[in-house]
């Protein structure tokens, strides 16, 4: 099992110095998960919102994650691809993946909030449609084909997109909130599978996680030499900080989390496009959904304590059949702290062979 670095978007409030600040300290955690091993460093995409506020564009920042690293791979965690047009995305990536020589791949996300889509308002009904409905395209277009699409004159024209990129297959994934439906499209589809641990019971993990095998084993076409084998990849996002024992860890995790996931709720609350009642809680019914879900997750599903508690945790996701963690340390810890724990967190790897 590999482990990576995922970047998800602290509340964030400050002015511009702290947004560079920010932007400094992602690059510092970068260049140090890059010289400890890790597999990969996840950056999303988010818009128009305070969490997450510094994270408008994947491949901006992997273009400069590129240059400060070295041998680490770059994955967009996620792109929102009805947001954009397929030829952009293409064209993007692959001046990453050639700064990078090679070390590009992303998530694809279907989109969520409603307020994202005033970048493509007419594409918010069919978002999912479109998003699957582009993944085979994009394929085509990384791997040198051409594609028709009406140009500026109304006339339909081949156009292929530059420059070349140095992978000849891209490495997709699909980003999933919990549906089973999306683990089995992404398994049909022959893309990994980018979930999460919080607010999943290990149960019902392993049951997608079957799930998602069956459908991939019996796509078209799933080979060795596919980005993802002859059995997918299995991504998990799961909070991460390995502290030098449990009551260190929650003390300084307790605050910065339960912060993070009142913004969360905030941020799911202002979304018209889900119907939630989330807006109608008062502070102390916050409060208490806010201690409930963090003392769900420390019992199980996140990388919070103590080194061997964490060693726990990951062996129990090896053996669910989890191919990868992505690390989510950006919840609101300050740069030392997160560079300390990913050293101890570095130091756990051996194990997972």
């Amino acid at each position: 099992m590999e482990l990576s670095v995922m970047f998800f978007g602290a509340d964030t409030a400050g002015e511009a110095a702290d947004h560079a600040t920010k932007y400094e300290d992602i690059l510092a955690v970068a260049r140090a998960a890059d010289e400890l091993g890790f597999a990969a460093v996840w950056t999303p995409e988010r818009h128009f919102q305070q969490v997450g506020q510094i994270f408008p564009s994947p491949p901006v920042l992997s273009a400069a994650l590129a240059v400060a690293t070295e041998r680490i791979a770059l994955r967009g965690g996620s792109v929102v691809l009805p947001l954009h047009h397929p030829l952009r995305v293409v064209e993007d990536w692959a001046v990453v993946d050639n700064l990078s020589r090679g070390r590009v791949g992303f998530s694809v996300a279907t989109g969520w909030h409603s307020a994202d889509f005033v970048l493509a308002p007419d594409h918010y009904a069919d978002r999912r449609e479109r998003a699957l409905g582009d993944i085979p395209l994009i394929r085509r277009l990384w791997g040198g084909q051409s594609a028709e699409f009406t140009d500026g004159t109304g006339r339909v024209t081949a156009v292929r997109p530059q420059p070349s990129p140095v992978q000849r297959a891209l490495p997709l994934w699909l980003t999933t909130s919990g549906s089973v439906s999306t683990w089995e499209t992404a398994g049909r589809l022959r893309t990994g599978v980018l979930g999460a641990t919080i607010g999943q019971s290990r149960a019902d993990l392993a049951a997608k996680i079957t799930r998602y095998r069956a459908a991939y084993t019996a796509a078209p076409d799933a080979s060795e030499t596919a980005p993802h084998g002859p059995r997918g990849t299995v991504t998990l996002m799961a909070h991460t900080y390995v502290g030098t024992d449990d009551a260190q860890a929650r003390r300084l995790v307790e605050a910065p989390l339960k912060a993070y996931l009142s913004s969360y709720v905030g941020q799911t609350a202002s979304n018209r496009g889900t119907g939630t009642s989330a807006a109608a809680l008062d502070g102390e019914e916050l409060k208490l959904l806010t201690e409930f879900a963090f003392q769900r997750y420390l019992a199980w599903g996140s990388l919070l304590g103590s080194p061997g508690r964490c060693a726990r945790m990951l062996a129990d996701l090896r053996d669910l059949g989890c191919d990868e963690v992505a690390c989510f340390v950006d919840f609101g810890l300050g740069r030392e702290e997160v560079l300390a724990g990913l050293d101890r967190l570095a130091a756990l790897r051996k194990d997972l062979v």
